[in-house]
């Protein structure tokens, strides 16, 4: 959620903070701040609320904020309101010790009591003041270094959380600490930078550092040391960004969102290529063996938001290939619920960050459980993929636009190469079969770009649905997986109240909601279940609903019912998700784009949820 940035080097810090906020903006946020030191001066803050620009404004785009060590921040209000003064960075009392804080410190008002007493006074509400004056008050204590004084505030510390803090006493030093809450640390040309994400120093190196768990370190100009909780010195190798630092451009397209969507055929391509070999799946780099597939009872699949609708839709190709069962949770359900487990199945945890809070709980349950995992993610050396015993890594690359599309289709092309292969090697699917699979896997980039050629219909027709109230989402089997991620796209961004149903449940209550003009689209990419779907959308039809159809070319009967009508190209069914949600994407982002509203940054929302 929160952004942070942090610099160290041989050049003005304000401009480089600024810099890496703005790439950090998708993040979502409601206030900002930057704290700059010059040399063995004060440390100065500065801070605004609302967007970005009004900070630019106030330090004219950093120029007015001298010192070459900072550190800046991006607030996502949770305790306190949005306001100047609960803005990052905080402070303790005489201005010497002055930090950022992403992430929830849970027993903040227990540990605020406790500074009560002991003489602290507090002028925001936020739980980061609290932590920057516990780290105040150790520092003080024990007249020990920044590390020591950090140290006791982790232990004494309970929740999430990943600090940035500048002492007066240890000039061009920035410390910083992690638990749970995102942080890299990167270093080039004698200087040093840390951030909350990739594409916040991308431009500037793409050789970094992972800070760990309950780590520690120091940051000097071209320099970096860590720490662990002991305050020992502990080594970490870098790890090389693969990343282009264009690829966190907009390239020519208007949001980042439509360039997304755009590089879904690439994205998809890559992905499979990752782990297709002259016609054969081949996991070896994930760690999955053909015994250890054969030793698996069942399979969890853990996700939350898109990731979820991903897990929905293999849930469905995972059992009808491979014959298992499969169990779809949400994390922030699984992590709290008494859930009898098989310690012979197998966790599959689906985030695009890495990071997303409650799928790091889930995580961190399943390994107690002694259940193997695995991690679909899309950032390496995130936090779920280091502590996952396999890992599939997706070739999304940086994905800005707060409304996932590339990184939810290569989640979906990603479940459907492990489904062919655990089918494959649990005997199955014939040789033939198998081959057949993984040619219709292969062909999807080219048929996604072929959906992408009729964008300009859907703007039409989404540009007469902009005024729209409501819009349900209905389809069977995996259609109603695809639904449920279509009713997404077109809530966080239009700000459209929308709903997907599985359509055999519409008259169990929904059918009620449909009024005259009431927008309803139906998806019908399964053969099987075809003629089902259609008799739902009839149904909605005779009670007012405007209809729209999302099935494959030579359904073209469903012309006969539907509105509007959309057509993908034909591919095996079970694959079908990859080329419907192209549509739908496109219709979300369109009606938004009619409506005028902010595409990438939708209101309260946050590219990736980090904390509960």
């Amino acid at each position: 959620m929160c952004g942070i940035v942090g610099f160290v080097g041989n050049r003005q810090a304000a401009p480089v903070l600024l810099e890496g906020l703005s790439r950090l903006e998708y993040r979502g946020y409601d206030s900002a701040g930057l704290a700059v030191r010059d040399g063995d001066g004060p440390i100065k803050v500065v801070k605004a609320k609302g967007r970005l620009k009004v900070l630019e404004e106030k330090t004219n785009g950093g120029q007015a904020l001298a010192g070459d060590c900072g550190i800046g921040h991006t607030r996502w209000a949770t305790h306190g309101e949005p306001s100047e003064t609960n803005a990052h960075p905080h402070s303790n009392e005489e201005g010497t010790i002055v930090g950022v804080h992403n992430g929830i410190i849970e027993n903040y008002q227990e540990v605020k009591q406790k500074l009560l007493k002991h003489g602290y006074r507090f002028y925001s509400q936020t739980d980061t003041e609290v932590a920057i004056k516990l780290v105040d008050y150790y520092y003080k204590k024990y007249l020990g270094t920044p590390v020591d004084a950090l140290n006791h505030a982790m232990v004494r510390i309970r929740g999430s959380y990943a600090l940035a803090v500048m002492f007066k006493d240890y000039p061009e030093e920035i410390y910083v600490a992690r638990k749970d809450s995102p942080m890299i640390l990167g270093i080039a040309d004698g200087e040093s930078y840390l951030a909350s994400d990739v594409p916040a120093i991308l431009k500037h190196t793409r050789t970094v550092y992972y800070i760990g768990n309950l780590e520690l370190g120091r940051v000097q100009k071209g320099k970096i040391t860590f720490y662990n909780l002991d305050g020992d010195e502990i080594e970490k190798e870098p790890v090389e960004i693969k990343w282009d630092a264009e690829a966190a451009e907009k390239a020519g397209f208007e949001h980042f969102m439509m360039k997304e969507i755009h590089e879904q055929p690439k994205a998809v391509q890559d992905t499979l290529n990752s782990v297709i070999r002259d016609g054969k799946i081949d996991l070896a780099n994930i760690g999955l063996s053909e015994d250890d597939i054969l030793g698996i009872s069942q399979i969890y699949m853990i996700a939350c938001g898109s990731a979820y609708h991903a897990a929905m839709s293999a849930q469905y190709v995972f059992e009808d290939l491979a014959e298992i069962p499969v169990r779809v949770e949400l994390a922030s359900e699984f992590r709290y619920r008494n859930l009898p487990l098989d310690d012979k199945g197998l966790a599959i945890i689906i985030s695009q960050s890495g990071e997303t809070a409650d799928s790091l709980a889930a995580l961190r349950k399943a390994k107690s459980c002694g259940i193997r995992t695995l991690s679909i993610v899309n950032v390496v050396g995130s936090s779920i993929a280091r502590e996952s015993d396999n890992v599939f890594y997706t070739m999304a690359g940086p994905e800005i636009a707060v409304a996932t599309t590339k990184a939810y289709s290569t989640q979906l092309a990603a479940c459907d190469v492990l489904a062919v292969q655990f089918a494959r090697v649990r005997g199955k699917l014939e040789d033939d079969a198998y081959g057949q699979l993984i040619g219709e896997l292969l062909a999807l980039p080219d048929k996604i770009e072929r959906v992408l050629q009729d964008k300009e219909r859907i703007q039409w027709f989404a540009a007469k649905q902009s005024a729209s109230k409501d819009v349900f989402f209905i389809g069977r089997g995996i259609d109603y997986a695809i639904s449920m991620e279509g009713s997404l796209k077109m809530k966080e961004i239009s700000y459209i109240h929308s709903e997907a149903y599985a359509a055999g449940e519409l008259k169990h209550g929904t059918i009620s909601l449909i009024e005259d003009g009431t927008l309803v689209v139906g998806i019908l990419t399964q053969s099987a279940l075809y003629e089902k779907t259609v008799s739902n959308l009839v149904e909605c039809k005779s009670r007012g609903a405007y209809l729209m159809g999302l099935t494959t070319y030579g359904h073209y009967d469903i012309e006969d019912t539907a509105d509007f009508v959309l057509y993908i190209p034909k591919t095996d069914e079970h694959f079908a998700a990859s080329l419907a949600v192209v549509p739908l994407q496109l219709l979300g982002y369109y009606v938004s784009v009619a409506k005028g509203l902010d595409v990438d940054k939708p209101r309260n929302l946050a590219k990736s949820v980090t904390v509960e």
